[in-house]
């Protein structure tokens, strides 16, 4: 499956965003699809996934409460709504995808993943 990110931009604090990530020539229904970020100088972290056909859905505790991660009915689109958006969550976003079957924490891997987008910049002014 391919993947496209988009959404990023220039934001101040306390600001939203909402990043999406287009599947290409096939839909998500049969993969978990997660988020990861990656801040200059830092290694990439987990964000937010949505399992299988959105059943259920996994965050990181730096933007629980803040990130919603959803999708759209045709499976096609994911989505991360960010709200209240802090200088710390400036990073290059990407959109993973994988067809592993795995318990639910097991997803917070970039490891597990084998489908990457190309990354969206948000930056948030302080």
């Amino acid at each position: 499956v391919q993947l496209q990110a988009s959404g990023g931009g220039l934001v101040q604090t306390g600001g939203s965003l909402r990043l999406s990530c287009a599947a290409s020539g096939r839909t998500f229904s049969s993969y978990v699809i997660g988020w990861f970020r990656q801040a200059p100088g830092k290694e990439r972290e987990f964000v937010a996934a949505l399992t299988w056909g959105g059943g259920s859905t996994l965050y990181a505790d730096s933007v629980k409460g803040r990130f919603t991660i959803s999708r759209d009915n045709a499976m096609t689109t994911v989505y991360l709504q960010m709200n209240s958006l802090k200088p710390e969550d400036t990073a290059v976003y990407y959109c993973a995808a994988t067809s592993r079957v795995l318990r639910t924490p097991y997803y917070s891997g970039a490891y597990y993943y084998d489908y990457w987008g190309q990354g969206t910049l948000v930056t948030v002014s302080s």
